[in-house]
């Protein structure tokens, strides 16, 4: 039995234990009523459209109270008007005939109870009179409905947002438990009307937010409070060249940003977003050409009223001239201390021949273009010394300086520490590392001993030079590289091409401008000059005053070839000063006697005659080893040479280590 609109009171007969079947009628009733309710916010929960949950607001009344017919209008807050909500059983001529009418006292009893924000009932429509201006009267009887019942429907700040309204086809007034149900439903009404016109809200303020930030010329994109990507500006699709579909997809970090990064920062953010609180990260996104950006991505969250984080705000900021700036910064400072601990010969350039004028004036003339310069001259007479007036003359000066010697590199891992390598690119490569050449990005690369670089490596250098371009070990991305190259070399390079072992369009690329160093024996009228420089260096750092040099020691020096060049001239008086106990510079005369070297010691000074007797002298130390060339007994060890440099020289001088192997075995028998 459903409570009847019409009859208030029902009959009262005991059951067994005691309840009339009005109380379980009641409770019955009450049952159907909260199961209603729950199913009601279920609906609301997932997202259903306030249509359809007015619609089934009405028709749970119309379940629970028998003969009831129910209707919601809503008042549009612009117009002050009332408009269609729901009214599943009402005719539809008649809900065309409310919507639309002013909210006002003559317009019906859901206009009025709107306009004076209290319950109006017209129990009986046939007598009652108030509305018979507008016709509602006859309108109501038209269409045989007898009593109305409208309630306000108010907002938690008081603002009307519509009315709900009970019909009877008889007269009748509400009984207690009818306003109950009234109650129910208006706040059920109220709860659902205000949260879609939240919802709403948001959208809108969303559209409008898109329409904006699409306009900003900044990466932007609107995250969820989880974190994941709701919507981006137009300028992300543009910068990324992706869709937003792309943009919204589960893979769209992994996509856009560098996977070193992204592997970097995920702890950090996944903590960031828990906190709740603005935070920032700094990330390489992937431009639609490609190429890697520095973004700084600061993360704002945006609150509701009861403070829930309902969405985050990222904007991306383009940084990668600060970074590149900063790296740069980095890569002169590591170059500088490179160049404060690696030992030079000396500061500057000293002499006053007419060789070393000619060669300043070369220095002079070239140092201001961009030109590749090729240095060439002995080992010792100072090579690294030209290429570092030649930089310092230079509009590169205020930017690296990088020096790297080709000939101290194993062959193995030339490539790396010229061009750099990629996480994983071989074993050992834990991590991204920079070669020389970007460290040197703005300014100089000295390769001294060019002649001992690797066929592969030769061909990587060769690029370099034509194209700017350089690609780490291990990776597949170009990365352009602005670098001055100048190289050195002992070597006699056309013999090399002619042997097969250096690039002949290598060679053309580096010999843009050659310049030749001589070897000291050819200045000798410059050492006067240099011995007094060496002196005074050398004797300020030992704490010692020298104040006249032995003019027979002099003398010797003049005499003596120097087939070490300045090095050795360097070493000598460093040594001299050393052991000097007066105020008088003198040498051991021995010192200066050339002596034909033993291949039986552990040691033999190679540089010091390479020149002359290079084949000579590696293939005496492979018959001495007997074609063994590495080991601590083998012909490197005992040439004071790395092995990969021998094997280079041995390969450049048509040199085959395998006869000197016979030759022991011979011996041995």
């Amino acid at each position: 039995m459903k409570p009847n609109l019409h009859n208030e009171t029902t009959q009262r007969s005991a059951t067994p234990d005691g309840l009339s079947h009005s109380d379980i009628e009641d409770c019955k009733w009450a049952e159907t009523l909260l199961a209603g309710e729950n199913r009601l916010l279920e609906m609301l929960a997932t997202g259903c459209t306030l249509s359809e949950f007015l619609d089934a607001l009405c028709r749970l009344i119309e379940d629970i109270a028998s003969g009831s017919l129910c209707g919601i209008v809503l008042v549009d807050p612009i117009s002050n008007r009332l408009k269609h909500g729901a009214a599943p059983s009402l005719p539809l001529s008649y809900n065309e005939s409310i919507h639309g009418r002013p909210v006002n006292l003559l317009s019906g009893p859901c206009a009025m109870a709107a306009s004076l924000k209290e319950q109006v009932i017209a129990a009986d429509v046939a007598s009652d009179a108030r509305w018979d201006t507008y016709e509602w009267r006859a309108l109501a009887m038209a269409h045989g409905l007898r009593a109305c019942w409208s309630t306000p429907i108010l907002s938690s700040d008081d603002t009307v947002l519509g009315t709900f309204a009970i019909y009877s086809r008889e007269p009748g007034s509400p009984s207690a438990y009818h306003q109950h149900l009234i109650g129910q439903i208006t706040h059920l009404a109220t709860v659902a009307i205000e949260h879609k016109h939240r919802e709403e809200k948001l959208r809108q303020d969303e559209r409008e937010l898109r329409r904006i930030t699409d306009a900003i010329a900044q990466l932007i994109c609107v995250l969820g409070p989880d974190g994941k990507t709701l919507y981006a500006n137009r300028f992300v699709l543009d910068y990324s060249g992706l869709s937003l579909e792309d943009v919204m997809a589960d893979d769209f970090r992994a996509r856009f940003f560098h996977a070193d990064d992204i592997e970097r920062s995920q702890n950090e953010r996944q903590h960031a977003l828990e906190r709740e609180t603005p935070f920032e990260l700094e990330l390489r996104a992937r431009r639609k050409d490609g190429q890697y950006r520095w973004l700084l991505i600061r993360y704002n969250p945006l609150q509701d009223e009861e403070g829930r984080i309902i969405r985050w705000y990222a904007t991306g900021t383009d940084i990668d001239d600060r970074k590149r700036a900063e790296e740069r910064t980095q890569k002169e400072n590591l170059a500088l201390r490179e160049e404060i601990d690696q030992s030079s010969m000396f500061e500057e350039i000293v002499g006053s021949s007419d060789v070393i004028r000619n060669i300043l004036t070369q220095v002079t003339k070239v140092a201001p273009s961009d030109s590749t310069v090729l240095v060439l001259g002995e080992t010792g007479t100072g090579k690294e010394l030209i290429a570092r007036a030649i930089h310092k003359r230079s509009k590169r000066s205020s930017r690296a300086f990088i020096t790297v010697n080709c000939a101290a590199i194993p062959a193995s891992l030339i490539a790396s520490e010229l061009f750099g390598h990629e996480k994983g690119a071989f074993t050992g490569a834990i991590q991204r590392r920079l070669g020389r050449f970007e460290l040197a990005d703005g300014g100089t690369i000295f390769l001294d001993e060019i002649g001992d670089l690797p066929a592969e490596t030769q061909i990587a250098l060769l690029r370099v030079l034509q194209e700017g371009e350089i690609e780490r070990v291990g990776g597949s991305q170009s990365i352009s590289v602005d670098v001055r190259v100048l190289a050195a070399t002992n070597r006699d390079l056309k013999a090399a091409m002619a042997a097969g072992t250096f690039r002949q369009d290598l060679f053309y690329r580096l010999n843009v401008f050659p310049i030749q160093v001589p070897p000291l024996r050819e200045r000798m009228d410059d050492i006067p000059l240099l011995v007094t420089y060496l002196i005074e260096r050398y004797a300020k750092k030992a704490g010692k005053k020298i104040k006249n040099i032995q003019k027979e020691t002099l003398e010797l020096f003049q005499a003596y070839d120097w087939p070490g060049n300045i090095r050795e001239l360097q070493n000598v008086i460093q040594r001299a000063i050393v052991l000097c106990e007066s105020e008088t510079f003198s040498v051991d005369e021995t010192w200066l006697k050339r002596e034909k070297h033993r291949l039986s010691g552990s040691v033999i000074p190679l540089g010091a005659t390479l020149a002359e007797h290079e084949k000579d002298i590696i293939e005496a130390a492979l018959a001495d080893c007997g074609g063994q060339v590495a080991g601590p007994t083998g012909a490197a060890a005992k040439l004071g040479l790395p092995r990969q440099t021998l094997e280079s020289k041995i390969t450049a001088l048509g040199i085959n280590k395998h006869r000197f192997k016979t030759r022991q075995a011979d011996y041995a028998r």
